[in-house]
């Protein structure tokens, strides 16, 4: 058995009759959908036509939220229906940024993610998914693509389907008949948040108190607050987003879509991002000079470091845990992993290099710092996983192509070197005991921030292979975040301090180029946590 789905957009007539069905079939709240209908007007007056698609989940063979999800709540049964397990979610929204088709919500009644299962209930029984029940037009076709005599299987041999998005791999199992680019492509069209009947709201389903996908009027400095993230703040003004002039010369407009959801990783997740680099640097820089003998660390020194690492990796903890929908569940992670998630392989990394750091601090405080030795280079090598891990988190994320390059290990790995340096260059100027290793952190810094300048310039000036990557280097160049990244990255975060580092020694003014770097870092982060969620999936 492999079930899927097919299209047949010569029938459909856009009259929502599936989503509403869908609706009443699994009780969906208001401002979410399983199954919607997108409206995209083609063409120039008199030669117009409406085209409708049918959007939900594709039920892909290699589907990236069933790899990304940290606790199996999303998961491939035998007839090839991804089905999903509420009870098991908690809500770290990996799923939504995996999902190239934008299929997965956040529920907002029971803040767990939800989508399209197939009408699973259904067909265990013998039935056909509530939607393609009620189709007036059996526009929709439901079955097992591998029985050839079935209805499906013959529409897919016969006439000529495209799917959404092949180019990611994920194989998915939604085929249309006469689909339209400029309904299956979102770049083709502008993702106005206007339709036939009004606006349209975006970002349900978070619990209150989260800032980051509320329907609330978007501030010029708040894109967490979005209420249209695709094209936030009138960036058509400097990045044009409706991509595409279908037929030659003809315009084609979306009037009717489903709301976008808004940001769904926001300041929480770049807040991790920075305190968990700040808990590898700032331990890790003071044992790798020690090491490498050019500094020679007291054991108080070492067991006050240990001490702060262990706090800024506290506050990862918290900030992750706040991140998540259903944060009562957070103990899922670890006690129900999923091991293709890079969630659950970071959330041992931070469990481990807490116990190891944990024991070195204690050992030292305690006056064994002989026994703690050995526990220098595994604390290092754990210190580098753990400032990277997230790259490969990102890189599951699939439906953001911005964060598939392989630039982002050395971004997050110089966060930490970087960060770390800086916090102690910061903290030398209060604490005495860090002096001996001033000078070292010093040129560290300064060589890691031109590493940082030719690695960001690399990764916006290179070109990248698809165009959300395109568009979301325009977002951060040129558009939305134009001022944050050239007066926030590179002005105040890189290019002031190396020069301070350069002309000075005095301990205030290294201070103060501490400061600006984390300051730089910070904006860095939070761009691209957020700039890459700026562009439509669907």
């Amino acid at each position: 058995m492999n079930f899927g789905f097919v299209i047949d957009n010569r029938n459909c007539i856009g009259c929502h009759a599936c989503t509403v069905a869908c609706k009443s079939e699994h009780d969906v709240p208001i401002g979410v959908n399983r199954t919607w209908v997108k409206y995209v007007e083609k063409g120039q007056f008199p030669d117009t036509r409406r085209v409708f698609s049918v959007m939900r989940c594709n039920h892909c063979e290699n589907a990236p939220c069933v790899e990304i999800c940290p606790t199996q709540a999303l998961y491939t049964r035998p007839d090839g229906i991804v089905d999903f397990n509420n009870e098991r979610c908690i809500g770290c929204k990996s799923c939504t940024q995996a999902c190239p088709y934008d299929a997965i919500y956040i529920d907002p009644e029971n803040h767990t993610a939800a989508k399209c299962n197939y009408c699973s209930h259904k067909v265990d029984n013998g039935l056909q998914p509530a939607c393609v029940t009620v189709c007036p037009t059996e526009a929709i076709i439901s079955g097992d693509l591998d029985d050839p005599g079935s209805k499906i299987a013959n529409l897919v041999a016969r006439q000529q389907v495209t799917a959404r998005k092949p180019e990611k791999g994920t194989r998915p199992k939604l085929f249309y008949i006469e689909g339209d680019d400029v309904s299956l492509k979102p770049l083709e069209t502008e993702h106005s948040g206007q339709s036939l009947w009004g606006s349209q709201e975006s970002g349900v389903g978070h619990h209150s108190g989260k800032d980051h996908g509320h329907s609330v009027s978007f501030g010029a400095g708040n894109p967490e607050n979005s209420r249209n993230p695709s094209n936030p703040g009138n960036i058509e003004n400097s990045v044009p987003l409706n991509g595409g002039l279908s037929g030659g010369s003809r315009p084609s407009r979306r009037v009717y879509d489903a709301p976008s959801k808004g940001i769904l990783w926001g300041w929480e997740v770049a807040g991790y991002i920075l305190t968990k680099a700040l808990a590898a640097g700032i331990l890790g820089m003071p044992l790798l000079l020690n090491q490498l003998g050019l500094v020679s660390l007291s054991s108080e020194m070492l067991w006050v470091t240990s001490l702060v690492s262990l706090i800024f990796l506290g506050a990862t903890g918290v900030l992750l845990i706040m991140d998540l929908d259903q944060p009562s569940r957070f103990l899922y992670v670890l006690l129900r992993p999923h091991w293709r998630s890079w969630l659950v392989k970071g959330g041992y990394t931070i469990t481990v290099y807490g116990g190891l750091v944990t024991l070195l601090g204690a050992a030292h405080f305690f006056g064994y710092a002989e026994m703690a030795n050995w526990l220098v280079w595994p604390i290092l090598a754990v210190s580098i996983l753990l400032a990277i891990y997230t790259a490969f988190l990102f890189a599951q994320a699939k439906g953001r192509d911005f964060w598939q390059s392989p630039l982002l290990i050395l971004h997050m790995l110089l966060h930490a070197v970087v960060g770390g340096s800086a916090a102690l260059l910061l903290a030398g100027f209060l604490w005495e005991p860090i002096s001996p290793m001033i000078p070292y952190l010093q040129n560290i810094l300064i060589g890691g921030l031109v590493v940082q300048v030719f690695s960001l310039g690399a990764e916006l000036i290179i070109p990248h292979p698809t165009e959300d990557s395109h568009r979301t280097v325009k977002i951060i160049t040129r558009g939305f975040f134009k001022s944050q990244f050239w007066f926030g990255v590179i002005l105040v975060g890189s290019l002031l301090p190396f020069l301070m580092l350069l002309w000075s020694t005095t301990p205030l003014m290294l201070a103060l180029a501490g400061i600006l770097v984390l300051i730089g870092i910070w904006y860095s982060v939070r761009i691209w946590v957020v700039a890459p969620q700026m562009i439509p999936l669907s």
